[in-house]
């Protein structure tokens, strides 16, 4: 079959390599795409990942079978609904399901509602108010853009004056577009922080193995947050005991709310977790893969994707054959010297071949390919992932591929996995 995959980052080049092994994927497009997507598919880079129209466009101009939307983006905007109102068959949520991401007030609505842990907050459309209830709390304390940000619309604010600014940023600044016009703030949570994907098909949640993201910009936890410096998985902190608790506890009430609710969830539900001491808690729903959790869910994967997609657009998940290697992947991101904030880009990047020649998979993310060269085109560059029999071995063999590339100003976390390998 004829697969289009949307999206252009280091997410979409492992779904697009998992799927590029499927027998049952004749031929595999994306759009955008980048450097690395297209050694196993034909990029599309002139129809961007949140041109709805464009996708549907050249889904029936190229008799496309069906479409992987990945992006939180496009299906905020309801592209699969589009495609589904065309008769192409699409992986994903609908633009309602979408709002477990698109709205962090919905979703945290929806967990009251249904007395899914989480952390206790308030919600805010009037900056002055906003900032008078700041005067009444202690810090640390979280303020949320309501909408997408870029998985930059969190701040963990240390102080109320840190926490105030965050809000004049959002609500008065508008950092961050109408994704700010609405404002959450929330007790902060204490603990670990555990990610569980879970493909779902609106009436079976099937779990992937859990993994950790590295959110801030430097070792030791420290810096700004970006989008993800690093992953692995599983998760040790994992355990069958507390798994089995979130199941009980937020997985199959999740599934159970939504459907009560109306709306149907088919696609990827990323639920991040924070091992608070009283028990997992939901710090957020996303309503797609993870990046770059994905980069090192993916490869410990022992089955067909595309099938796995199919059962899930057809609700019978159910019966999919899910099989997951006893095995742990680690991914290190290699990011532009200024990332999160400014940076470069054009950059010529160099090694490539030779971390991949350790055995590593290295996943494009903002790369461009021109004249047999490739070079940087975004803050996230690549992501360096290695598997091996254990967490510890895995980064080792990540850290000795990534130390092959360069380019300049190359910024890594050195830490990615140690506190836990």
């Amino acid at each position: 079959m004829k697969v289009l995959v949307i999206g252009g980052g280091g997410r979409e080049h492992a779904v697009c390599l998992a799927l590029s092994k499927s027998e049952r994927v004749t031929e595999l497009l994306c759009a955008p795409g980048n450097g690395g997507i297209a050694r196993v598919a034909r990029c599309i880079p002139e129809v961007k990942a949140t041109d709805v129209e464009g996708i549907v466009r050249l889904s029936k101009e190229e008799h496309v079978d069906f479409v992987v939307v990945t992006p939180d983006d496009p299906l905020a905007l309801g592209c699969v609904d589009r495609l589904e109102a065309e008769g192409i068959r699409a992986f994903g949520p609908t633009q309602a399901a979408a709002r477990m991401e698109s709205s962090k007030i919905f979703s945290k609505e929806l967990m009251r509602k249904y007395h899914i842990p989480t952390a206790k907050c308030e919600v805010f459309t009037d900056c002055a108010q906003a900032l008078s209830y700041l005067d009444t709390q202690e810090a640390p304390i979280v303020v949320k853009a309501d909408g997408l940000a870029l998985g930059k619309g969190v701040v963990v604010a240390q102080t109320i004056d840190e926490a105030k600014e965050a809000v004049r940023d959002m609500m008065q600044g508008h950092k961050f577009g109408e994704s700010g016009a609405r404002v959450l703030i929330e007790e902060c949570m204490f603990g670990r922080e555990v990610t569980v994907l879970c493909f779902c098909d609106g009436k079976t949640l099937r779990p992937m193995p859990a993994s950790q993201d590295h959110k801030r910009a430097f070792d030791g936890d420290l810096g700004p947050n970006t989008g993800g410096m690093g992953a692995f998985a599983p998760s040790p902190l994992y355990t069958p005991a507390i798994a089995q608790r979130v199941e009980r506890e937020i997985l199959q009430p999740t599934l159970a709310a939504m459907n009560a609710e109306g709306f149907t969830f088919k696609g990827v539900l990323y639920v991040g977790l924070m091992m608070t001491p009283t028990g997992p808690r939901v710090v957020e729903y996303n309503a797609r893969f993870g990046d770059p959790e994905t980069q090192a869910i993916l490869p410990l994967l022992d089955a067909d994707l595309m099938a796995i997609f199919e059962a899930v657009e057809a609700g019978r998940l159910k019966d999919a054959e899910i099989r997951w290697k006893n095995e742990s992947a680690a991914c290190v991101v290699l990011a532009s010297g200024g990332y999160p904030g400014a940076y470069a880009s054009g950059l010529e990047i160099t090694g490539i071949e030779d971390a991949a020649a350790l055995g590593a998979t290295v996943y494009h993310a903002g790369t461009r390919a021109q004249g047999g060269r490739v070079y940087t085109a975004g803050g996230r560059v690549l992501g360096v992932t290695a598997t091996a029999r254990t967490l510890r071995e895995a980064v080792d063999r990540a850290y000795a591929a990534a130390g092959r590339i360069h380019f300049d100003g190359m910024h890594m976390r050195r830490d990615i996995g140690s506190r836990d390998a």
